[in-house]
């Protein structure tokens, strides 16, 4: 079978190394090279890099819908296109090209969890147990028949760095089950209950603002969610501050939302239901440390975060 995969970040890795295994003939269609970090090094997609080890070709495009990224799907004339977190809405042009049609790899257990952060938003909103979606792609932002799905709990502390690697290992694994199922004729389609969708939207910086006055789970729910990007902070001395690193305690103090507490080498800070501890942080400029090491050098008890 010829396969357009379409894919971006980490999370499409696994995926895509299971087609390659697999033996199909592909041809990979991803973002451009962005420049990365403070020096602006041009840096290829991860998909690319991959690819491009594996002996892959690979056609890069700011818009897969433009007129140039339509002529190169209909040139590599693919049986069926597969996208894993590619980051960019295909057209109903790009859609019409694969007789098999576009499968799509998504972290929710769709219909919750449409749009561009399922994993970061439902750690950040508490949810107890998550999974992936194989699904049939239309033209709307993740609308499309189910297919197959695969559930999985989520950790207490796990983060969105560990929870995203775990789902794309499950998510390679969905998609090999999904393309056995069309191979042999027995895959189905469930049509999504738009009464049970959700929507995520790509989230920024300041959706990581912490907010002391909530309960400690939802706080500690934002500082995970968000772990490794765009991190959970508050201010401190008019200083931004990250939290990496936290866990749930039975402490409590008689102090105002976002104290911070120093007690026997541990650090906690006052939330609306007691106190959160915090195991790892980072002031600005500076590297990410264990807490212990940090009030050490930097003396917090009593400060306030806001």
């Amino acid at each position: 079978m010829r396969i357009a995969f379409l894919g971006t970040p980490e999370f499409a890795l696994p995926s895509l190394a299971m087609l390659i295994a697999r033996g199909d003939t592909l041809c990979v269609f991803t973002q451009p090279d962005r420049p990365v970090g403070r020096k602006a090094v041009l840096t290829p997609p991860p998909v690319k890099a991959l690819a491009l080890e594996r002996g892959v070709p690979v056609l890069q495009f700011e818009k897969i819908r433009s007129k140039d990224g339509v002529a190169a799907m209909e040139a590599f004339a693919p049986d069926l296109c597969v996208t894993a977190a590619f980051g960019q809405l295909l057209s109903a042009k790009n859609l019409a090209i694969p007789k098999y049609g576009t499968i799509n790899v998504h972290g929710s257990l769709l219909p919750k969890y449409r749009g561009a952060s399922p994993i970061q938003s439902a750690i950040i909103d508490g949810e107890a147990e998550t999974g992936v979606t194989t699904m049939l792609t239309d033209i709307g932002m993740d609308t499309g028949d189910i297919l197959l799905q695969a559930r999985t709990p989520i950790g207490e502390n796990e983060t969105y760095g560990e929870l995203s690697d775990r789902l794309a290992i499950l998510g390679a694994g969905l998609l090999s089950e999904t393309l056995d199922a069309l191979g042999a004729g027995t895959l189905s389609r469930t049509p999504q209950d738009e009464a049970a969708a959700t929507v995520c939207h790509m989230l920024t910086k300041e959706d990581g603002r912490i907010d002391c006055s909530l309960p400690c789970k939802a706080v500690h729910d934002l500082v995970r969610g968000t772990n490794p990007w765009p991190a959970a902070s508050a201010l401190l001395d008019g200083q931004p501050l990250k939290l990496w690193e936290t866990r749930r305690s039975d402490a409590s103090f008689d102090v105002p939302a976002g104290t911070l507490i120093e007690r026997n080498g541990r650090l906690f800070v006052q939330c609306a239901d007691g106190a959160l501890e915090i195991l790892s942080l980072q002031a600005s400029g500076k590297k990410r440390m264990d807490a212990a090491a940090f009030v050490r050098g930097c003396p917090l008890d009593g400060k306030r975060l806001c």
